[in-house]
């Protein structure tokens, strides 16, 4: 080896020390980790809604020139929405890619997974869209959830089933944290609303193709109301066979979703003439208006996808928007100064202003009253922004508004 090689290998070797020794430069980016279902049987329409969310936003901030001068880069993982693909994908973002944060979670069975892994290494896990309520009351300081909560909407449709006057309810709920927690929530809330309406829920399985058997001893014994705690495409195949066997919705029972079905996209193409006089809980309507970061967000969805926007694409934006917003305050990437950020900042988002409560239980770093709607399709094909809105966050409840299928 000659002395003017071993110099240079010297020198180069020492550059890579110091290289080793000193913080990151500014301009590296951001990384933020993205757990997300891409493939069944996990909710890939919620998947994309999701991702499509998270890139409007992720495009906005970095053409503004970033985070304190850093480009957010989104790095994802498919999760399927299988709790152990959940919990390796969050492992891999934070030990392979050094993510400072995670966003984009939005099946409870994956985030109650997924979150002991963020608290074991203390990074920021802000839930999109788990609304298992089981999921706050671990109170684990790491996880945010300015995502919708199980109790919030057992308390919206125990309300909507009081006012019906109904007096037999049967609910079909999917065998996952989600569905399971919200068909015992709406117990819950019934008892209280409603103390004599007879209530059952049957959990089905999410993989199923076939539902017939759960659906079919209703025509003999129809209850005036069957309610849906179910995710695609699982529910649009309940969906379709309750209206098949001519059970829900009819003359005789009422259609409740209590899933936010109603704003996917491809709603109508997989349940048409089923979808009629369905009841929609729902997180967003274009009558409820939302602050103008939210109508930029909505309209360049709209103008990419020729759709309208709806919950997930909202709930999306905000979750990265938090996450950027804590960065700007703590100036400073390190997960610990970003979750005391997150704790004590005054957000004001897409679809609204809050700050994480931090009352134990259910209210743990959730957004408390986050606002919601109730409304119906009676056309087929109906857009969202032309449905009948029975309630609002401005609006009480009207079930005159209602009407049962002919």
């Amino acid at each position: 080896m000659s002395k003017g090689f071993s110099r240079q290998l010297a020198v180069l070797v020492a550059a890579a020390a110091m290289a080793a020794s000193i913080p990151a430069n500014a301009a590296d980016p951001i990384k933020i980790g993205v757990p997300l279902a891409q493939s069944p049987p996990g909710s890939v329409v919620q998947g994309v809604q999701v991702k499509d969310g998270l890139e409007i936003v992720k495009d906005m901030v970095n053409k503004q020139g970033g985070v304190n001068g850093q480009q957010i880069t989104l790095i994802y993982e498919d999760d399927q929405g299988i709790p152990e693909k959940g919990r390796a994908a969050v492992e891999k973002l934070i030990t392979r890619d050094k993510v400072v944060a995670i966003v984009g979670p939005h099946q409870s069975s994956n985030c109650l997974a997924e979150i002991e892994v963020a608290k074991r290494y203390d990074i920021p896990y802000v839930n999109t869209n788990c609304w298992s309520d089981d999921i706050r009351k671990k109170g684990y300081k790491q996880v945010f959830n300015p995502a919708n909560y199980n109790s919030r909407v057992a308390f919206a449709m125990s309300e909507t089933l009081a006012s019906l006057g109904v007096k037999r309810v049967i609910a079909f709920c999917e065998n996952t944290d989600y569905g399971i927690g919200q068909a015992k929530a709406v117990a819950e809330a019934l008892k209280k609303k409603s103390p004599n309406v007879e209530y059952h829920f049957e959990t089905l399985d999410r993989t199923s193709k076939d539902f017939t058997p759960a659906i079919v001893p209703l025509r003999s014994n129809p209850p005036d109301a069957v309610l849906m705690m179910m995710l695609p495409p699982a529910a649009y195949i309940v969906m379709n066979q309750l209206y098949e066997q001519g059970v829900a919705p009819s003359d005789k029972t009422w259609l409740y979703d209590g899933a936010g079905l109603g704003d996917y996209p491809d709603f109508w193409q997989n349940v048409k003439e089923a979808g009629k006089n369905l009841i929609e809980f729902g997180l967003y309507h274009p009558n409820m208006g939302v602050p103008k970061l939210g109508q930029e967000v909505g309209k360049t969805y709209q103008e990419k996808t020729k759709h309208e926007p709806n919950r997930l694409i909202y709930q999306a934006a905000d979750s990265l928007l938090l996450v950027v917003e804590a960065i700007k305050n703590a100036k400073s990437t390190k997960p610990d100064a970003i979750i005391k950020a997150l704790e004590s900042m005054q957000f004001s988002g897409v679809r609204g202003s809050f700050k994480f409560s931090e009352e134990p239980g259910v209210s743990y770093h959730q957004w408390v009253d986050i606002p919601y709607v109730t409304y119906q399709f009676t056309e087929v094909g109906e857009p969202v922004s032309k449905t009948t809105l029975v309630q609002g966050p401005n609006l009480p409840l009207s079930v005159d508004k209602l009407k049962k299928a002919k």
